[in-house]
């Protein structure tokens, strides 16, 4: 069959998968700069902790190009991320504490997006 007629449902998916997860990956690379240097820096005008985002521009452009490998490997590194969204929830107050709230949600979305696109192409 040619076009979408002939396309499976994980071929319809893969890209949704792949979308969710770079824009959850450049939207947590954009929060991490921002919240240390701008919105809620530990020390005003800025913190050294804003070098928490070089860990995630690593894999960049593994997940942009939609290599497995560097999507099976990235999963695991925003886990850090994820829990250091959960611990300044609970021990900072706002507006710090929303804003590790967003960063829970992108870690968790950056997580299921990737583990899906990582499952959706091994079964293509």
């Amino acid at each position: 069959m040619n076009g979408a007629a002939g396309r499976t449902g994980a071929d319809r998916a893969q890209p949704f998968f792949y979308l969710v997860s770079v824009a959850s990956l450049v939207a947590l690379i954009v929060l991490c700069l921002a919240w240390e240097l701008a919105l809620a820096p530990l020390r005003p005008g800025g913190s050294w902790l804003a070098l928490k985002a070089l860990p995630l521009m690593i894999p960049l452009n593994g997940i942009a190009r939609g290599r497995i490998y560097t999507y099976r490997w990235a999963i695991m590194l925003v886990l850090a991320y994820f829990a250091e969204g959960c611990v300044r929830l609970y021990s900072e107050s706002p507006p710090t504490a929303t804003l590790a709230i967003v960063e829970i949600v992108l870690s968790a979305g950056f997580f299921a997006a990737a583990i899906a696109y990582v499952r959706v192409s091994r079964a293509g």
